[in-house]
C-alpha cells in the first residue's frame, strides 16, 4: 500500500537512496548464493515505509526534516531487515508464490534456503541494532519476540469462525504493528528526544501499524492479484479470518458465510466468501476501525505541531486510510 507523503518530500527522498544502499550492503556475503538469495527481496522493491518511519521521527523535535543522520538510517535498515525476514518465514509457512510480484524465495530456491536466509536476515538486523546501543538492541529482540507472538497467536486461531476480535487485535498488534512502533522508537532513540517523545512517536508507530494490517486485511477481501502483487483472498486459503471476515460474521446475514467456514475452501468458495463478506457490511466496519486507530495515531503526534516531519507521518496515515479506501469502495 502506497504511503505518497514519505516518497514526495526532497529530505525524505534523499535518505530513502541511503537507505536503499545500506539495506544492499548490509546483506553482502562473502559467498555470492548468500548475497543473491539474501538480496532478493530487496531488490524486488518496497515503501520502506518502516525505515522511513524511523527517519521521519527522529526528526520530530525539528522544525523541518533535514538530512538524517547515519544512525536513523541504519535504525530504519535494522527494522527494515526484520519485515524481510519475516516475510522469508511467511512464505514457508504459508507455501507462496508470489512476493512484490517476483517468484518468493521459498518458490524459487525451497523451503530450506528460504528459512535459513530468513534467519540470516534477523541476524543481520541484530547486529545493526547492537552498533546503535544496549536499547536499541534489546527493543528489536523485544520486537522479534512480539512479532513471533503475534504470528503463533495467528496460527492457533486458524480455520476457527469463533475466532475473537481481541484475539485479532492482539496478533495483529505483535506480527505488524509492533514493527513501526519499534521503527518509530529506534529513530526517536537514536536523536536523543526526550522520553515523552519517544513514547509518542511509539504510539504513533503501534496505532498506524495497526491501521495498517485492518487495511491489508480489507484489500484481501477487496483487491485483486495485481493491485496486492500477492494472490487475493490467501488469508482464506490459509483459514486466517481478520476483522472484516468476524465482523461479518456478526452482522444480519452472517449464517450463510459462517457455513463456509471452518475448513479448507475450493477456488470457487473463496470467490463466494469474498463476495458475502464485501457484501454484509463488515468492509464499512472495519474500516470505521482503521479510522479510528489512524485518527489515534494523529493524536499521538498534536505535541509536535508545527513539525514538518510530524505532518509527514499523519499524512501517511491519512494516505494509507484513503488508498485503501478508494480500492475497497470503489466509485
Amino acid at each position: 500500500m502506497p504511503a505518497a507523503p514519505l516518497h514526495h518530500h526532497a529530505s525524505l527522498l534523499a535518505d530513502l537512496v541511503r537507505i536503499e544502499d545500506a539495506l544492499i550492503a548490509s546483506v553482502r556475503a562473502d559467498d555470492e548464493f548468500l548475497t543473491e538469495v539474501a538480496s532478493h527481496l530487496i531488490v524486488a522493491g518496497g515503501k520502506r515505509v518502516r525505515p522511513l518511519f524511523a527517519v521521519a521521527s527522529a526528526a520530530v523535535s525539528r522544525e523541518k526534516v533535514g538530512e538524517a543522520s547515519h544512525e536513523a538510517v541504519m535504525g530504519g535498515v535494522s527494522v527494515e531487515l526484520v519485515h524481510i525476514g519475516s516475510l522469508y518465514h511467511d512464505d514457508v509457512m504459508d507455501e507462496a508464490v508470489i512476493r512484490r510480484t517476483v517468484d518468493s524465495v521459498n518458490a524459487r530456491w525451497g523451503n530450506l534456503r528460504a528459512i535459513l536466509v530468513g534467519d540470516f536476515l534477523l541476524a543481520k538486523a541484530s547486529e545493526i541494532a547492537a552498533s546503535l546501543g544496549v536499547e536499541v538492541a534489546g527493543l528489536l529482540a523485544a520486537t522479534i519476540g512480539r512479532l513471533c507472538e503475534g504470528q503463533v497467536r495467528e496460527l492457533q486461531s486458524m480455520f476457527d469462525p469463533k475466532r475473537t476480535e481481541d484475539a485479532y487485535l492482539a496478533s495483529i498488534s505483535g506480527k505488524t504493528a509492533s514493527l513501526f512502533a519499534a521503527a518509530c522508537r529506534i529513530g526517536a532513540i537514536v536523536s536523543d528526544l526526550d522520553r515523552a517523545s519517544i513514547d509518542a512517536v511509539t504510539e504513533f508507530g503501534q496505532r498506524y501499524g495497526m491501521a495498517f494490517q485492518m487495511i491489508d486485511d480489507i484489500l484481501d477481501l477487496t483487491a485483486t492479484e495485481e493491485q496486492l502483487g500477492k494472490p487475493a483472498g490467501n488469508d482464506l486459503v490459509e483459514g486466517v479470518y481478520t476483522l472484516p471476515v468476524l465482523r461479518a460474521l456478526a452482522l444480519p446475514g452472517g449464517e450463510e458465510l459462517r457455513e463456509l467456514l471452518g475448513q479448507p475452501l475450493s477456488v470457487e468458495q473463496v470467490d463466494q466468501v469474498r463476495t458475502l463478506a464485501r457484501s454484509g457490511g463488515g468492509i464499512d466496519e472495519a474500516l470505521a476501525d482503521a479510522r479510528a486507530q489512524v485518527d489515534a495515531a494523529a493524536a499521538a503526534l498534536a505535541p509536535f505541531e508545527g513539525s514538518e516531519a510530524a505532518a509527514v507521518l499523519i499524512g501517511a496515515a491519512e494516505h494509507l486510510l484513503d488508498s485503501g479506501r478508494a480500492i475497497a469502495l470503489p466509485t
